[in-house]
């Protein structure tokens, strides 16, 4: 139908943030019928959208961006509302959790708090690397989009319901190991540690020691 309306999507993304941008970039969507896409860091260029899907995105968006588009959703990689706020996936990582679920939530002006349209999960087998764990994770965030992209606008959403709780912000200095705990007992904080951003390390006799790990096949 030649005259069929046109969804426009825009997908944020955030310099400070960016590694989900090659999966993004790799990644096929095929609605050429129904959505026209787009992909910028330059939130204040995005206006009169249908859907805006801002991703891996680490700055709270203003109300008159959210009032600017039609409908912003974000991928919350928890089951939420647990683990609300930063890096959710490391924080389960640690409390030893392998089912990763990721809902797709309304963004609103209170941080992941917003009615839950779709969840999935993927499954961590307990061995695999931050590379390897980044890439699920991208790879579950495109399914969820792509299941609302196949549905809207015949979708409904849900509040969010049971116990809250929210991460901190994680930064460098929490890749730091301690010398006198044993490797299996911190081999989660290994696993989530980035060898090039945040290496994990350690002190010793005042002095600081890089560790980067990496699986033999």
């Amino acid at each position: 139908m030649k005259n069929q309306k046109k969804y426009k999507v825009t997908f944020l993304l955030d310099n400070s943030n960016l590694w989900i941008e090659n999966y993004l970039k790799n990644e096929n969507f095929k609605y050429s019928n129904k959505y026209i896409f787009k992909i910028t860091k330059k939130q204040n260029s995005i206006r009169g959208q249908d859907i805006v899907f801002p991703l891996s995105y680490t700055k709270i968006l203003p109300d008159d961006f959210l009032n600017k588009n039609k409908l912003t959703l974000i991928v919350h990689p928890s089951k939420l509302p647990r683990d609300k706020g930063f890096a959710p996936v490391q924080y389960q990582v640690l409390k030893k959790k392998n089912k990763i679920f990721v809902s797709l939530i309304k963004a609103e002006k209170e941080v992941d708090s917003g009615n839950i349209y779709l969840r999935e999960y993927f499954l961590l087998k307990g061995y695999e690397l931050s590379d390897e764990i980044r890439k699920m994770q991208a790879k579950a965030v495109f399914n969820i989009i792509k299941s609302f992209l196949n549905k809207y606008p015949k979708l409904q959403n849900t509040p969010q319901t049971g116990q809250s709780n929210f991460n901190l912000r994680r930064t460098p200095r929490n890749s730091e190991l301690n010398i006198n705990k044993t490797i299996k007992s911190q081999f989660n904080l290994l696993r989530i540690s980035d060898n090039n951003l945040y290496p994990a390390f350690f002190y010793h006799q005042k002095k600081k020691y890089i560790l980067k790990i990496f699986r033999e096949e």
